[in-house]
Order: structure tokens, then sequence, then C-alpha cells
């Protein structure tokens, strides 16, 4: 079978493997119908992602449907369309035991840390595979894991109804925060440089975009906040400058939320943080957020509504990594279709 391989750094190959088999009595074999394309998966393929080895099968956005299933799975059946939870934990750690098994000492994620899902069939224990409704398009059940990324932020940031929340960002991230968001009963602010991406959350539902090209964007803030600030901050842009400005950006009590893994430092002051009791904390992938972003799928109530930009076949494959590393200003979200 065909599986899309990065072998070192800039160095991507569809490669021709062994079908895997259904080993274990929880295993599931899936058939591979959509992958997209993250940026992590990029980060990999230029050998910046320091938690990745070589060589590696990509994939961590996936939809399939089961083909085979152990003696002991009771959940799914042959024919069921799923969606991959793409992390491997412990269950015995200090993460685990409270719950946070995304931060579990022993992770591993599919894609990154071990072999994932841009192939044409895979296995995995029926505990990270979820169902979702057959008659729903693979281009929308596809962006389930990018989404359970936004649950995750919004979750982390406590986003309750009637909330005023502030994204850094208008890349998919920030996108599925934007959709999380509001289904929580925000109010939306949301940055970014580019106008098309400002233009695409505004059609999306932010109730306000703003460009540091154009305005000041703590002026901005406060004068639709009536000098109140933003009650959650999420940054998913996550340079030392955003990380700085969102200490001024939060309102009083209010938290900031931190998606990224840039290691140059940011300087933040003391005195705002202790000034108005700020809760600073990060967000990795996603804790139990899969069940959420599943039945939201299956309700009609979370739609890619454009966020599905460039679509290519599994032989076209580095044309497709090509294509997204020189076009970062055209591709929301590429997809790799399988047979």
């Amino acid at each position: 079978m065909k599986a899309i391989q990065v072998q070192q750094a800039h160095d991507l190959r569809v490669a021709e493997i062994d079908k895997p088999a259904v080993q274990g009595p929880k295993d599931v074999l899936v058939k591979v119908k959509r992958a997209g394309i993250c940026g992590s998966d990029m980060h990999i393929y230029h050998g910046t992602n320091p938690l990745a080895t070589y060589p590696r099968m990509l994939g961590h956005e996936i939809a399939g449907e089961v083909v085979e299933v152990g003696a002991e799975v009771t959940d799914l059946s042959i024919g069921d369309h799923v969606v991959v939870e793409p992390i491997r934990y412990c269950g015995e750690c200090y993460a685990c035991r409270k719950g946070r098994p995304n931060v579990c000492k022993e992770l591993s994620v599919f894609g990154v840390h071990e072999d994932g899902g841009m192939r044409e069939f895979f296995v995995l224990p029926e505990r990270q595979l979820h169902k979702v409704n057959a008659d729903l398009p693979w281009e929308e059940v596809v962006l389930a894991e990018p989404y359970s990324i936004g649950a995750q932020a919004v979750w982390r940031g406590n986003v309750q109804a009637g909330d005023f929340v502030f994204i850094h960002g208008c890349g998919p991230i920030g996108i599925c925060i934007l959709k999380m968001a509001k289904l929580a009963g925000a109010t939306v602010m949301m940055s970014d440089l580019k106008q098309e991406r400002l233009d695409f959350a505004k059609a999306n539902g932010a109730d306000v975009v703003v460009s540091p090209l154009e305005e000041d964007v703590l002026s901005k803030l406060m004068e639709v906040t009536r000098d109140e600030g933003a009650n959650v901050v999420i940054d998913a842009v996550c340079l030392p400058q955003t990380v700085e400005q969102s200490i001024h950006l939060a309102s009083v009590a209010g938290t900031i939320v931190i998606l990224g893994f840039d290691e140059r430092p940011s300087q933040i002051p003391q005195l705002p943080i202790t000034k108005k009791e700020l809760t600073i904390v990060g967000s990795r992938l996603q804790t139990n957020q899969f069940a959420k972003v599943v039945s939201l799928l299956n309700e009609g109530k979370l739609r890619e509504e454009g966020l599905i930009t460039h679509r290519f076949s599994i032989d076209q494959a580095q044309e497709a990594f090509t294509f997204v590393e020189n076009n970062p200003d055209t591709v929301r979200k590429a997809l790799i279709e399988f047979s």
C-alpha cells in the first residue's frame, strides 16, 4: 500500500509499505479517506519539529472507514466512519491521574512520535477512534482534530457565555478557536496581519476584527469593551510580542491562553499580572474534547465553511507540501484525498 513518508528533512516520498493487520483484540483496521496537512506536519517535513524522529509517516488529522475489528472491540463495526484521537498515554503518571493525558510523561502522538495516518490503511486501538455520522462529508469530519485544539483552548480559558474573547491570529487554529468560542456564547475579537484572513474570520462569526498594521490593537479593544479589556485572551500566534501584548489586553481577573512552542523569551512585567490577578495557562493538544467535537459535528453545529481550500491525491504528496510551503497566504487547510 502507499504511504507518505518523510525519510529526513525535505525528503518526502510516497513509499510502498506492507498493509498493517489487526493483532490485538482491541485493534481496529481503518481505510483512510482524508488526511489534513497541519503545521506540525510541515515542521516535520522541514526538520524543525524537535519531537519527531525519522523516517516518519505523517498525519494526525485523519478520517476513515472501519474495515476490520478485533475480537474485543465493542463500539465500532465494519463500515463505521471514524476520526482519530491521536494521543497515546500511560494512564498512571501525575498528568494522567489528574485527567490531563495530553501532557502525559510518556505521551506519544500519532504522526509525530509514531507513524501516522497519511497512508491507505492503519491500525489503532479502539479507544483512539471516534464514530461519526456516516452521512457527513469526509471534508467536514476530517477537521475533528483541529476543532479539538480549539475546544481545548476554550476549555483552558474557561470561556463562558457572555465573555469577551480576544484571539491573536486568524489562521486555521485561530478559526477553530473562534468557532468553539462562539458556540460557548462568547463575543469574539480577532487580529491578524492579513486582510484576507480577517475577512474570513468575520465571515465565520468574529464580531470584531483588527489589523495591527492599520490600528492600535489595545486602543481598539478598549474602545469595543468600554475600557474593560478581554476576559479571555487566546494566543494562536505565540510570538514573544503577542504574549507580551496579551498581558495588557486582558481584563482584570482575566485569563491568557498560550498555544505556541516558541522558545524565545518574552519580556512580561509582573505588575499587571498581580494587579489584575491574571491567570496564564498553556494549551496543548486536547483533554477529553473529542466527544464534544464529534457531537457538534454530528449535530451540524460545526461546519468547515471554506476552511478547506486545497485538495491533493496521495500521489501528489510532494506537490501538496510544496504548495502549502510556498503559498501560506492562500492555503487555509489542504487535504490529502484517498480513494
